[in-house]
């Protein structure tokens, strides 16, 4: 079974999460040097299956796609796939999905005193201050970013 598009929009593709297929993929417990190379430990290979990771419960789970570079700071993409759990409780300063007004957004929660603010870490975005009867449902916390690296490899490092 495929995941469902729940909704679709210029912000945001959210998707229902598929449980029903349980694929083991390779893991190294002990991890990849990101310094100095280091021996492999008889390449130690072990196997994770990702779901049990990634999801705490698939009935309040869902993936969204973004859309769009107002996360940019925190170094959440256009093309990123999140994993965003609704049953997680928001605080202060969490990414989280905002149903506002008829529109989602992707923002982080702030609060500054009684006002609550939707802010985005990019720069080239305005906050949005909420107003009194502003409807604003936080639909769910991002727990996770999954990144899609084969965009970065024409970005060159240099030396």
């Amino acid at each position: 079974m495929h995941p469902l598009i729940l909704h679709s929009s210029n912000t945001l593709e959210i998707y229902s999460v598929c449980t029903d297929v349980y694929i083991e993929l390779p893991y190294f417990p002990l991890g990849v040097s990101a310094g100095f190379p280091s021996p492999a430990v008889d390449f130690v290979e072990q196997s994770i299956e990702l779901n049990s990771h990634l999801i705490d419960d698939p009935a309040t789970t869902f993936f969204v796609r973004v859309k769009g570079e107002s996360m940019l700071g925190d170094d959440i993409n256009n093309g990123d796939l999140l994993v965003v759990d609704k049953s997680k409780e928001y605080s202060n300063g969490e990414i989280a999905v905002c149903y506002i007004d008829g529109e989602f957004t992707l923002k982080r929660i702030n609060f500054i005193g009684k006002e609550c603010w939707l802010m985005p870490s990019n720069p080239k975005f305005d906050p949005i201050k909420l107003a009194q009867g502003d409807e604003l449902t936080v639909w769910g916390v991002v727990t996770y970013v999954i990144k899609d690296m084969r965009a970065r490899r024409s970005q060159k490092i240099k030396v």
